[in-house]
């Protein structure tokens, strides 16, 4: 930056050739004296030294030579006042840079310093220069700091000490020195100064952290170039790259100052890498807690292994947080899912373990388990190799002796199985772009604490978020939107499911979701899910409908609250069990579902909003309650809202205990049911028997176990027509099917009661 180049300000005052009436001998003023026909003054054409010079005799203590002309000051500009000088006969001065400082209309500016450094003449003949810098600016080099006030000076030398010495001047020069402190005045150091390449091949890594220890508050600039980082560098500054680095995998670029994916891209101008060194980041300096993607779109051309991008942990357990931002896959076989056919044996005492797995190097930690008698969403958590053992995420039902198991290894957008923990990870306002192409999130295998909220699990081709250990433990999904990519597919012919989870205290909270095979697969207990709303239909007549919501804890502990189910249905089972006929554990219990919009549309007559499904014979609902929602079906009927599925087993309805289903609305149900049931009866004949017909009102069609109550309305007559104010005993259990309730009177009567009746004892 110059002045006199940028804005065409001439600084420099004129030479003496051109006169002296604008050379002062006081203060430079108007109205000074000058050195015009002084007499001890004169212009000197020709010095050996100066060529053409002022000469004067010294006769005051301070003798002043000072340009009349208004030199300006301005901001950001730094002026040098050089001056010659040598003594030539008599008293040897000193000399000195000096100057008179003025502000607005033209008024004298007081306060400030108005001399440089004195240096003395020592001999005859010997050219002396001396320098002083002005400027508003009090920075480190500036010999007169005038301050804001400054508008404009009369700049010169003086010549103190003894009088009575002959001393010749050269042309006063006036400059802009700027570029002297142009370092200083920039906000940022280059790279280059401190001995970076930017060759691609030079380590520079000494020459960055050089330059960061410099920079002191300022930006570090990283200009064009590609500058090699063979070891990790922290910058405790900002830093702007206008050209990239690259690093060995395990080498950590910490960017303290602009820690954000943005900085990231700039510094390696690729999404995806940009986004495993940034993450590697987070992990590795206590200074970050969260990662903002900064609303850029990430584009992964394969599934990014989180544990080798971070490198140095398998452990971390801080709170860790990324946001903003977009994942969008690149189609290409990187997605392809690997899949393994081997033939392993189950062992009943060995519950989660496949033993003589020939091939178990092959498998892949993750990878989803299918084979006879293996249920829902069994996943590969561990694996033995020496040994030939795979360890599962969860028993299977039925699968005892050795058989063919096949392992699919779906391929995540951000896999996190590398890991043995993760707990405190969050993500928020991301969207992951699966195309169709791929899975969302693969969970470390343990964990607690991961949060999901306020993002997009779009068009997953197999899962959204898989877990194949306990990393789930603790999970909380909220405000998020799970969208299928098979929407165009009938019901039963989808396959993608949006998340499952092995560990307890699950909440999902306020998402939407459509078109999945499952939502949700919840092998663990005291799930929380409220405030969602899943959509699952299609446009078949008479159409299939699957589970929304998969339960697979008998003792469940759950809530399903203030949810919109929509053409999909609740089926709580057991086929994570190993034994799944019941012996001594909890049974089907502890489920509350209350308050929920049930609606489905154009169904096959037999669906069910409500399945209960065991996989083993002897198992019960002991604490159940369904109360407060709608049923409401449209484009036809379905037979009830509930149902026992017993392609496995039936339930034991002698067992069933504490059972509230009540205060819902049922709408275009064939069969509405409660319990307690409270119904009305009419005896029009006198019976001593009143043979009671339940079903179908009865909940999962059950037994007519327990009478609560019996209320005559009106009076009861006996065959005379006089009233009979004789109480009946009842029998429960009657009929084929146990669905029937007998009055038992002392003799025959008519007349009209009403009952409450259970399928379960409250005791």
């Amino acid at each position: 930056m110059n002045k006199a180049v940028t804005d065409g300000i001439d600084f420099m005052p004129p030479s003496f050739a051109n006169g002296l009436d604008v050379w002062s001998s006081g203060d430079g003023t108007p109205g000074s004296d000058t050195y015009l026909n002084n007499p001890n003054a004169a212009f000197v054409p020709a010095d050996q030294d100066f060529g053409a010079a002022l000469e004067f005799l010294k006769t005051s203590a301070t003798q002043r030579v000072r340009y009349m002309g208004d030199i300006p000051i301005l901001p950001g500009c730094y002026l040098q006042i050089k001056a010659r000088v040598k003594a030539i006969s008599g008293a040897l001065p000193s000399v000195r840079v000096a100057a008179w400082a003025g502000q607005a209309g033209g008024a004298a500016l007081t306060g400030v310093t108005t001399t440089g450094a004195s240096t003395a003449l020592t001999g005859f003949g010997e050219v002396v220069e001396v320098t002083g810098i002005v400027s508003v600016a009090d920075r480190m080099g500036v010999d007169m700091a005038w301050g804001p006030n400054a508008v404009f000076g009369h700049f010169g030398i003086d010549l103190t000490g003894p009088s009575g010495g002959v001393v010749r001047i050269d042309d006063i020069e006036i400059t802009d020195a700027t570029e002297f402190f142009l370092r200083e005045l920039m906000d940022w150091v280059d790279v280059r100064d401190y001995g970076a390449i930017g060759d691609g091949n030079t380590d520079d890594h000494a020459a960055f952290e050089a330059a960061d220890a410099a920079a002191n508050g300022r930006e570090v600039l990283v200009p064009a170039g590609t500058y090699r980082l063979n070891d990790s560098v922290t910058f405790q500054n900002r830093v702007r790259f206008q050209g990239t680095v690259s690093m060995p995998d395990a080498a950590i670029l910490a960017l303290t100052k602009n820690y954000d994916l943005p900085a990231y891209i700039d510094a390696f101008d690729d999404e995806e890498l940009a986004f495993k060194k940034a993450f590697q980041a987070l992990f590795n300096n206590a200074g970050h807690e969260s990662l903002d993607l900064g609303g850029r779109l990430i584009s992964v051309r394969g599934p990014i292994d989180l544990h080798a991008a971070v490198g140095n942990k398998d452990t971390f357990k801080q709170r860790r947080y990324v946001r903003n931002g977009q994942f969008s896959v690149v189609p290409g076989p990187n997605w392809t899912t690997d899949v393994v056919t081997s033939q392993g044996t189950y062992n009943l005492a060995n519950s989660k373990t496949l033993t003589g797995v020939s091939n178990a190097a092959n498998i892949q930690v993750g990878s989803l388990v299918e084979g006879n008698g293996v249920g829902r969403e069994i996943y590969v958590r561990s694996k033995n190799v020496p040994a030939q053992e795979i360890t599962l995420s969860a028993p299977l039902y039925d699968a005892a002796g050795t058989q063919n198991f096949t392992f699919s290894r779906f391929k995540y957008i951000l896999d996190f199985s590398g890991f043995d923990q993760i707990s405190k990870f969050s993500m928020s306002n991301v969207d992951l772009q699966c195309s169709g192409d791929c899975s969302g999130i693969l969970l470390p295998p343990t964990g607690t604490g991961f949060h999901f909220r306020d993002s997009f699990m779009t068009r997953p081709k197999d899962r959204g978020i898989t877990s194949h250990g306990e990393g789930d433990q603790g999970m909380m999904i909220d405000r998020c939107q799970f969208l299928s990519d098979e929407s165009p597919l009938l019901a039963q012919d989808r396959v993608s499911i949006g998340l499952n989870a092995n560990g307890n205290d699950i909440k999902l909270r306020d998402n939407r979701v459509t078109h999945h095979r499952h939502w949700a697969v919840l092998g663990g207990s005291s799930s929380i899910i409220t405030g969602n709303h899943l959509f699952q239909g299609d446009g078949a007549t008479n159409g299939i409908r699957t589970a929304g919501i998969v339960l697979m804890r008998t003792n469940n502990r759950g809530t399903i609250t203030g949810n919109y189910v929509d053409n999909c249905f609740i089926e709580w089972a057991n086929e994570h069990d190993a034994s799944p006929e019941f012996a001594s554990e909890f049974s089907f219990s502890a489920l509350s579902i209350s308050g929920n919009v049930f609606l489905a549309s154009n169904c096959v007559p037999w669906f069910n909003f409500i399945i209960v499904k065991p996989y083993g014979g002897g198992h019960f609902i002991n604490g159940m309650s369904v109360v407060n929602n709608t049923f409401r079906m449209i484009g036809g009927k379905i037979d009830r809202v509930e149902a026992i599925d017993t392609t496995f087993a039936n339930v034991d309805f002698n067992r069933m205990q504490n059972i509230t289903f009540n205060n819902n609305a049922f709408n275009n149900i064939d069969e509405e049911v409660e319990n307690p049931l409270l119904l009305h009866h009419e005896e029009q004949s006198e019976q001593q028997v009143w043979n009671i017909e339940l079903a179908p009102q009865l909940v999962f069609r059950g037994q007519a176990q327990t009478c609560e109550s019996v209320v005559a309305s009106g009076a009861i007559r006996d065959g005379n027509n006089d009233v009979y104010f004789g109480a009946p005993y009842y029998t429960a259990r009657q009929g084929p099917n146990n669905d029937q309730i007998h009055l038992n009177w002392e003799k025959p009567v008519r007349g009209n009661v009403t009952m409450k009746v259970r399928v379960d004892d409250p005791l």
